[in-house]
């Protein structure tokens, strides 16, 4: 991975700038010739408009096709419900299965997320990301068309205990693991438009028929840009899964992401939602025990008690290390997505993470973030968007180093 100060162009300057501007010019256009060809076609604005073939070459849907496609966005074909609007499954007339996203236009936060993934995400491929084929924007819908996946969320799979898929394997809780940690090593190093993606979390990790893990939910999605980015007064994200320096002081870097999986690691081995686990009521969450075990050299203990015996040991605590280095209270000291990727291959060695069990600076750190939860209302805690006031002047603070 870019080891480059965070949101600042590398030594090339003007020509890796001109290479983002000249990226996000052409993803603009296309976007225009999308609405161009749609408004053209009769797909907006023109409710008489004839029921057409879908082309998922060109990304333009009518409302009408994505009505068919879902039986009328009939319940049994419901999906789930977000933040921003629900999810449901579809058909469409070539057989092809989609997952549409249906947000509010009556929503800023619905109309910025449609206008935030459609531009982050059009037009990228990788095996670890969720494919978007398209939009609709018709009258007062705002729809986003994705290729649809078979096994539902990583949330799904690992907390409701029903479901038998990851109960008692390993291997495959070690491959999503790494799935994810190559879709973000792509979207921060190889992605034309780099970005950090703000809201990493077993919801927002999509699984295909094969149980490839796919990043999808891109709608607070920030793009790697040039100058003081590590700081903002609009913290947006979930509650249990923000770094420290984020979400208390709105200090933004490819970093904060590396946090998010370290807790989305945390909850691959252990099965449990990080927010929702309480072992006792001396810890109030998953990460908060995983510092504990790790001072009393007990982390074996925080494996999901359903793999029973049909796991290694090593591999286990070895994922659990990764976990919290990359939690670390300094994102400094956290490392790359490039460098996970490489330890949990077992590439490099793995740093030993410097945590302590007494009430240090990181505890209370963790004790903030806390308290900030118990201040939230209860639907507020699986999706939120903080306003804070950054009280540190962006002239005063350096961005975090690659």
């Amino acid at each position: 991975m870019c080891h480059q100060p965070m949101f600042k162009p590398p030594a090339k300057g003007k020509k890796y700038t001109f290479v983002i501007i000249g990226a996000v010019a052409a993803l603009l256009c296309l976007s225009l010739i999308v609405l161009g060809i749609a408004w053209k076609g009769g797909y907006i604005g023109d409710q008489n408009s004839r029921e057409k073939g879908l082309d998922l070459q060109t990304g333009a849907f009518t409302y009408r096709q994505i009505k068919a496609a879902t039986d009328k966005f009939a319940d049994s074909n419901k999906l789930g419900e977000g933040g921003f609007g629900s999810v449901y499954m579809g058909t469409l007339l070539d057989g092809t299965p989609i997952a549409v996203k249906k947000l509010s236009s009556k929503s800023k936060q619905g109309n910025r997320e449609f206008v935030n993934e459609i531009g982050m995400i059009a037009g990228i491929q990788h095996p670890n990301v969720v494919r978007l084929y398209g939009c609709c924007v018709e009258g007062n819908h705002l729809l986003l068309v994705y290729e649809y996946m078979e096994n539902n969320s990583l949330a799904h799979a690992l907390f409701e205990h029903n479901n038998s898929k990851l109960e008692s394997d390993w291997p495959t809780r070690q491959r999503i693991c790494v799935g994810i940690a190559k879709g973000l090593t792509f979207l921060h190093k190889d992605s034309v438009l780099k970005m950090v993606h703000r809201d990493i979390k077993a919801s927002n990790v999509l699984l295909d028929a094969d149980l490839t893990p796919k990043i999808s939910d891109f709608g607070l999605a920030k793009l790697d840009e040039e100058k003081n980015t590590h700081i903002t007064t609009r913290v947006a994200g979930t509650i249990g899964y923000m770094a420290p320096e984020y979400a208390l002081w709105g200090y933004l870097s490819y970093k904060a992401d590396v946090y998010s999986f370290g807790v989305l690691a945390l909850e691959i081995v252990a099965g449990e939602n990080n927010i929702k686990y309480r072992p006792t009521e001396d810890y109030f969450c998953l990460l908060d025990w995983a510092v504990v075990l790790k001072q009393k050299g007990s982390l074996i203990d925080l494996v999901d008690p359903r793999l029973g015996s049909g796991f290694n040991k090593k591999e286990a605590v070895r994922m659990i290390k990764i976990a919290l280095l990359c939690t670390n209270k300094s994102p400094a000291l956290r490392p790359t997505m490039s460098e996970v990727v490489n330890m949990l291959e077992g590439r490099i060695k793995i740093k030993e993470p410097n945590m302590k069990v007494t009430m240090s600076e990181e505890q209370l750190v963790i004790g903030e973030i806390g308290e900030k939860f118990k201040e939230m209302k209860p639907h507020e805690s699986v999706q939120t968007v903080i306003s804070i006031e950054a009280t540190a002047s962006s002239s005063n603070s350096q961005p975090v180093s690659q």
